[in-house]
């Protein structure tokens, strides 16, 4: 399968234009299977203007993606949008395949006390794999990334690809590095990161979006400005390497 990372700079705080450039972005595309998109790519990390920014349910931003997934026919993984629900605001990941339909959606698990996401957002509470072209997936947002427990519980589900959506600041880009090929190492799975880059509220984002094989090579990575990133990606190289170093069967169970 073919994917494809926007490496979107953040248009912080204006919806409109945001789906503009990602309609833009899309049509400039060719052959591609599975298009993934940035955390809070609606609204960046304007948090105080939430409440006017928001849609109920992301309908909009939904309704966006829809149209996208079914006119060029694309798997889209939604990165993650701020959201409305029940009163509070949510970091939330949608999953779109090509006939336009919802098939997961995600709640940011972890909130990040750096950026006080805590004092805006409501943490979810759920995470499961999903699949997408016949294979099992799963996806973490940003902060996500730091607690090993998620990712691994996923592979051990069955996910062979592991998306990354995230707006990880420059300053800590040597961490987002650290874990990314960590992550792909320990669980043996593909890791497709992608981030932001550009500013919000004073905070510099670092790009970096990579794909990462499960043996831990970068297949791909991008700099610190806007780009697209495409990588072909074989889903059974994840099969082979949990064979040739069984680090599941492993496992001490009976003690951890």
């Amino acid at each position: 399968m073919r994917i494809a990372l926007y490496q979107m700079e953040v248009v912080p705080g204006n919806p409109h234009r945001a789906m503009e450039k990602i309609e833009a972005w899309i049509k400039t595309l060719s052959q591609i299977d599975i298009v993934v998109l940035p955390e809070m790519w609606n609204t960046s990390y304007t948090l105080t203007r939430l409440h006017e920014l928001t849609d109920d349910e992301g309908e909009r931003e939904i309704r966006f993606l829809q149209k996208m997934a079914k006119q060029h026919a694309l798997h889209i993984v939604g990165g993650s949008i701020a959201v409305k629900s029940n009163g509070q605001h949510y970091n939330r990941s949608i999953i779109i395949d090509q006939q336009g339909e919802i098939i997961y959606q995600y709640d940011k698990i972890h909130l990040v006390p750096m950026l006080n996401e805590p004092d805006y957002l409501a943490a979810g509470h759920q995470f499961s794999t999903f699949e997408l072209m016949n294979e099992k997936m799963g996806i973490i947002i940003c902060y996500d990334l730091r607690f090993p427990e998620l990712s691994r519980h996923l592979a051990l589900d069955g996910a062979e690809i592991i998306y990354v959506v995230a707006e990880w600041p420059m300053e800590r880009m040597a961490h987002f590095m650290a874990l990314l090929k960590a992550r792909a190492v320990e669980n043996q799975c593909y890791i497709v990161a992608c981030n932001t880059v550009g500013e919000c509220e004073g905070t510099q984002f670092g790009g970096g979006s990579m794909i990462i094989d499960p043996g831990g090579e970068v297949l791909a990575q991008a700099d610190a400005h806007e780009e697209t990133v495409i990588v072909q990606v074989d889903i059974k190289q994840s099969e082979a390497i949990r064979q040739a170093i069984p680090v599941f069967k492993s496992r001490r169970t009976d003690l951890y």
